[in-house]
């Protein structure tokens, strides 16, 4: 792909989303920036120079014209990024059926939707790239949030099987990409600070939304399958995942480092909320 032409950015009003969609803009392509919130996405896109549009990534005949969209104003598709997500704490058994239906529609089936309707424009159309905004917790077991885990689990392995079945298939051209951050200062955590169920997100390496930025970019620029933020945090989940005995009992170690981040978080300001 000499030229640039269309991306797409799910939930990208704010937070990672929104810095995802800038750096594709100053790339140079034509951006549709998508949120489920029509405020932040015109806003966004009107400070960035892209184009808005309302869309939840759980209606796959919404997420299939949105690409329709982009195409017929760019003239084919490069780039999608599923970075929509929702996380709700708690364990699996405190939660009602709403909210562990919100969280695998939104983190795995609006994935999916993503990445299908992405390949649909992409095969057989000068290929493109799609990147999964995942997490460390697809990656290994999450204490307090067992369903976002499980739903981040899902968008992995449905990544990495679409991204297996691709290249049976002879397609050599499109890629996909699983970004798995550690705990991320977005919205998502800011009303997290005083919730022991979100202690493992902020048990390591609390990354900004420009870090996600960046590593979106530099897997744009050399396509890998998994990269995991920081690094020796994603050897440690992947540890953990082989040796589960191991991990899980390292687990209240890390629950209470993450307790001590918070409490240190909410004592360093007011304006840290």
């Amino acid at each position: 792909m000499t030229t640039k032409a269309g991306a797409v950015v799910t939930g990208a009003g704010r937070g990672v989303g929104k810095l995802v969609a800038r750096m594709l803009v100053e790339r140079g392509y034509t951006v549709l920036v998508t949120d489920v919130d029509e405020a932040t996405a015109t806003a966004t896109a009107a400070e960035i120079g892209a184009i808005a549009r309302v869309l939840d990534v759980r209606d796959d005949a919404a997420v299939a014209a949105a690409r329709d969209d982009i195409v017929a104003r760019a003239g084919r598709l490069d780039v999608w990024v599923n970075n929509a997500g929702v996380l709700v704490t708690g364990p699996a058994w405190e939660q009602d059926a709403a909210t562990r239906s919100l969280m695998i529609e939104v983190n795995a089936l609006g994935t999916i939707n993503g990445t299908v309707a992405a390949i649909g424009a992409m095969r057989d159309h000068g290929g493109g790239h799609v990147v999964n905004i995942v997490s460390l917790a697809g990656i290994t077991a999450v204490a307090g949030e067992a369903v976002y885990a499980a739903s981040k689990h899902a968008a992995i392995g449905f990544s990495l099987s679409t991204l297996a079945d691709l290249r049976l298939a002879g397609v050599q051209d499109i890629d996909i990409s699983c970004v798995c951050p550690d705990g991320i200062w977005t919205p998502m955590l800011y009303d997290k600070l005083d919730d022991p169920g979100a202690a493992l997100s902020f048990s390591g390496t609390l990354l900004q939304p420009a870090d996600i930025a960046a590593a979106v970019a530099a897997v744009l620029d050399k396509p890998k399958p998994v990269v995991t933020i920081p690094k020796w945090r994603g050897a440690l989940a992947r540890l953990g995942d082989t040796f589960p005995r191991f991990g899980l009992r390292a687990i209240p170690f890390m629950v209470a480092q993450g307790r001590r981040t918070q409490r240190k978080l909410v004592a360093r300001s007011p304006g840290t909320r």
